[in-house]
């Protein structure tokens, strides 16, 4: 195992997909046994979740670019590390040992879901860092075809390395996960479900649309749980917003919806349709990005962008009580084909690729 400085900010961070990566990634390394040569990096202390096992290293800093330009890969080197590894934005001082993880290039596929200044940085240093790494990282065969697209400079050298569903998204009891939502949340009807950040990628327009479309005879609400986001949408009559929930909450939820909708325009792979999947809660997901790479046959994947397209595919999927129970036993099944094992063993050979063993 060499030896490698990983930049450890977001890991066993707040519920998003870059923090859920790092946070699996770190623990497929735990369970496959090769985290003794693994130096944490973070600008905070030492979170309590860490296993005892991992070497953290503080290093302080007030700004998080300087940080990552300069006061880790510095650090890094006379620790005695071999490569580093980040994400996105790869410091020149890394040298030709630099492994990058670039979950994907939205920015490039619709700049428009982006303010004008984060896709602006996005398209001026995600290139630069592709460019000059030695293995690039990404989470999804979507991706990967989308990075050797945008940046040919990429082709050749990079290596998907799937996501998996973490530790902490556990299956709950329909009757127990019900009366776990209407004690926190006081929701007696059922209900829909989707999960993530409002912003304009995520597309929560198309499922609030169509919830508002559904007939008066189905009595369900769209629960909408994650952060807000820019430039979100008017929630409307059926849609109702969570916030911020907990794993626990997150996982009944799950386990009590009677459909996960994903309506995304781009994901480079889409965590949460495996956790929908491990709780048992069938999904509905669009075709956008690598969603249906990850749906596989388990999700009905909706290939229209049209609101009323969506309310008669989920008026129709809710009629099917058949159909339903099928997706739950396949989604089980699907779900189980992604583990952070499997990944940490991708990681670890794209680390010795990078050396040359």
């Amino acid at each position: 195992m060499p030896t490698v400085a990983i930049d450890a900010r977001l890991a066993w961070g707040s519920q998003t997909g870059d923090s859920a990566y790092w946070t699996g990634l770190l623990e497929g390394f735990r369970a496959i046994g090769a985290e003794a040569n693994l130096l944490l990096f973070s600008n905070a202390a030492r979170p309590p979740e860490i296993p005892e096992t991992f070497r953290w290293i503080h290093l302080p800093a007030r700004n998080g670019r300087w940080w990552s330009l300069f006061r880790f890969p510095i650090a890094a080197r006379k620790a005695g590390a071999e490569l580093i590894h980040t994400q996105y934005n790869l410091s020149p001082l890394a040298g030709r040992r630099g492994i990058l993880t670039v979950h994907d290039v939205s920015f490039f596929v619709g700049p428009e879901w982006f303010p004008p200044k984060d896709r602006w940085l996005l398209r001026r240093f995600v290139p630069a860092s592709i460019r000059r790494a030695a293995r690039v990282l990404t989470v999804s065969q979507t991706s990967r075809e989308e990075i050797e697209r945008f940046v040919p400079a990429a082709r050749g050298k990079v290596r998907v390395t799937y996501n998996a569903c973490g530790s902490s998204i556990r299956p709950i009891p329909s009757e127990e996960a019900r009366e776990h939502v209407r004690a926190r949340f006081g929701i007696r009807e059922p209900f829909l479900l989707t999960v993530g950040t409002r912003w304009p990628r995520k597309n929560m327009r198309l499922a609030i649309e169509a919830a508002e479309r559904l007939p008066e005879a189905l009595p369900h609400r769209l629960l909408v749980s994650g952060k807000p986001g820019w430039g979100e949408e008017r929630l409307g009559s059926r849609a109702q917003a969570l916030g911020y929930v907990s794993w626990e909450e997150l996982s009944a939820l799950y386990s009590a919806a009677d459909l996960y909708l994903a309506p995304s325009r781009h994901e480079g792979f889409g965590i949460p349709l495996l956790e929908a999947f491990r709780c048992g809660c069938p999904v509905l997901c669009s075709a956008g990005g690598a969603l249906p790479e990850v749906a596989g046959e388990a999700a009905c994947v909706e290939t229209s962008w049209n609101p009323s397209d969506w309310a008669q595919r989920i008026e129709a999927l809710l009629g099917d009580s058949s159909k339903l129970e099928e997706m739950r036993r396949m989604g089980r099944e699907r779900e189980k084909t992604f583990t952070w094992e499997e990944t940490a063993a991708r990681t670890l050979e794209a680390y010795r690729e990078a050396l040359g063993r």
